[in-house]
């Protein structure tokens, strides 16, 4: 018989509402000794059923919700029937992009909580981020090789949000390995190289895709300063474009190479694209020092807050960077500005937004809403799984 976490009293409202987390506060017992990542059931303070969650003693959401139907076992068919609604439900995007690189599984946006997955071409690259989705490793790479037959598997489980699940770090293939961990995406038209093994996250930004193209719709005739550029493929749809100028910005050679890299793989090189190594922040006050001026700037950071503690030093810097950025725009300029930060809402991130306006002594407006693509939905019952936010902002 499974393990049985019993809740507190009034503790089961979010599970009712379809919500996939417990916290620990929320647990009043647990009966019988699970395992970490182990199936247990789910029960409120008056003993009804609740859900089937996978338990996680080490972490703060000690249990994440794999089903709320009572008569879904946790096995093959379970992950295999998961695996292929989400490539069903991807189906209309992949074609409308011409897209061999995309997200299979969103985590709990498709009921498979800390489990990601992105295809790269002929590579599956896979994190398991929650203790449920470590216990069922051999399980997901088995139903995954079946699915996939051509497709070689690499895990990068390398982030630090598995320590907080109490689990070592992970990297490496779990198929046949490949002669490389290279390959080659396409998207709108647009090549771009990836790295499986270097690349940040799984590899590459995916979920910013929506976002590259819609820079190139602005982009024609304009001066454009790619700002955190990685490997420039906001340049890419930039050039392809039309544009007068693109300068990409990084503090990572190998990222700025690897930009390099792109622009020949599309023939962009006799484009007037431009590549400087340096701080942006620092760069983004040199270049006021000297009076210089865009037409369109495109502000795409890391995440500046990776928890609660952390987020009033990320306004902090969201707002310093957009305000010069605005400083740096011309009359009329675009400022495409982003926050990848799950923790920071979209009315918090406008307000930065409009702050950094006053303090940079300009007016604008909001022209467009950016977000991540359609293969990184969001759950209805999950807001946290809205964590990309962009807008695009015209400067008086």
């Amino acid at each position: 018989m499974s393990a049985r976490i019993m809740l507190n009293p009034a503790r089961e409202k979010s599970l009712l509402r379809r919500h996939p987390w417990i916290f620990s506060k929320a647990v009043n017992k647990i009966v019988g000794k699970p395992l970490p990542g182990e199936t247990v059931e789910i029960f409120d303070s008056k003993g009804n059923w609740l859900a089937k969650g996978a338990y996680s003693p080490d972490s703060q959401i000690r249990v994440r919700v794999w089903t709320f139907n009572q008569h879904e076992n946790i096995d093959d068919e379970f992950f295999r029937t998961r695996f292929i609604n989400a490539a069903t439900l991807r189906e209309r995007p992949i074609a409308d992009g011409g897209l061999n690189g995309f997200r299979l599984i969103a985590g709990e946006s498709d009921n498979l909580p800390g489990l990601t997955i992105d295809v790269y071409d002929n590579i599956l690259s896979c994190q398991l981020l929650s203790a449920g989705a470590d216990y069922h490793r051999h399980t997901i790479f088995r139903i995954l090789a079946e699915l996939y037959p051509t497709h070689a598997i690499y895990e990068r489980s390398d982030v630090d949000v598995r320590k907080k699940e109490g689990l070592e770090l992970s990297k490496g293939w779990i198929s046949t390995p490949l002669d490389s961990t290279e390959c080659v995406i396409e998207e709108h038209g647009i090549k771009i190289k990836v790295d499986v093994e270097k690349g940040h996250k799984t590899g590459f930004y995916l979920d910013q895709r929506d976002s590259r193209l819609a820079a190139g719709r602005y982009a024609k005739d304009k001066t454009v300063l790619n700002c955190f550029s990685y490997t420039g493929t906001f340049s890419l749809h930039c050039a392809k474009a039309g544009a007068k100028e693109v300068i990409n910005v990084d503090v990572s050679q190998t990222a700025l190479d690897l930009a390099k890299e792109n622009l020949e793989l599309n023939n962009l090189q006799d484009k007037n694209v431009q590549f400087v190594k340096q701080d942006v922040f620092k760069l983004l006050r040199q270049y006021r020092e000297q009076g210089k001026k865009f037409d369109m700037i495109i502000l795409d950071p890391p995440k500046f807050a990776e928890s609660k503690a952390q987020l009033k030093g990320a306004c902090r810097g969201y707002k310093d960077i957009n305000m010069l950025a605005m400083q740096l725009l011309n009359k009329n300029g675009l400022l495409l500005t982003f926050s990848c930060s799950g923790l920071m809402d979209a009315g918090l991130f406008q307000k930065i937004v409009a702050d950094a306006a006053l303090d940079a002594k300009r007016e604008g407006r909001i022209i467009e809403r950016l977000h991540q693509a359609a293969d990184h939905p969001i759950s209805l019952n999950y807001p946290e799984g809205y964590y990309l936010k962009g807008l695009v902002c015209q400067m008086d």
